[in-house]
């Protein structure tokens, strides 16, 4: 009897964490300024490290953020030394709830998901591969945390 009690204890306590688990992942209805605001990097690990990708966001408010990607996709080439291929994109990305979602200004099939997980953290997916223009290999795709809180500047003005 007191193992089927351990037992049952167990799996309840199991389905709990998982429950937690899951709710952590739910979308929210939406996020401030504040947390949107930002430069965001995803730095490259291993004998990579000190490279990184970066995207900036600012608020524009109505739905709109003002997105720019500096990417890259480090390597070493046939030498041995360390190169990188890279790739940039700007514009506008439209924001419902806790994502935001950017189209390329061609109907080229480039699509990038920002979900913003929890303040100071986004995941980025991409759709679209080499249809986003970006160097071989690059993608905006990773987890990006938050390396500055300050209303970003921008290269293009929109």
């Amino acid at each position: 009897m007191t193992k089927q009690l351990l037992t049952i204890a167990a799996v309840f306590l199991f389905t709990a964490a998982c429950a937690v688990g899951l709710s952590a992942q739910a979308s929210r209805k939406s996020v401030s300024a504040g947390e949107v605001n930002g430069t965001f990097r995803y730095n490259f690990a291993g004998k990579f490290k000190g490279s990184a990708s970066q995207i900036k966001i600012l608020s524009l408010g109505k739905g709109k953020l003002q997105v720019e990607f500096d990417l890259v996709y480090p390597y070493i080439d046939g030498t041995g030394e360390l190169s990188a291929n890279m790739g940039q994109a700007s514009g506008i990305a439209e924001i419902s709830g806790d994502t935001a979602i950017y189209n390329s200004k061609e109907d080229d099939g480039c699509r990038i998901t920002i979900k913003f997980v929890r303040p100071g953290t986004i995941r980025v997916d991409q759709e679209g591969g080499s249809a986003c223009g970006f160097g071989h290999n690059v993608t905006a795709g990773g987890i990006y945390i938050r390396e500055s809180k300050m209303k970003p500047t921008f290269e293009s003005n929109l």
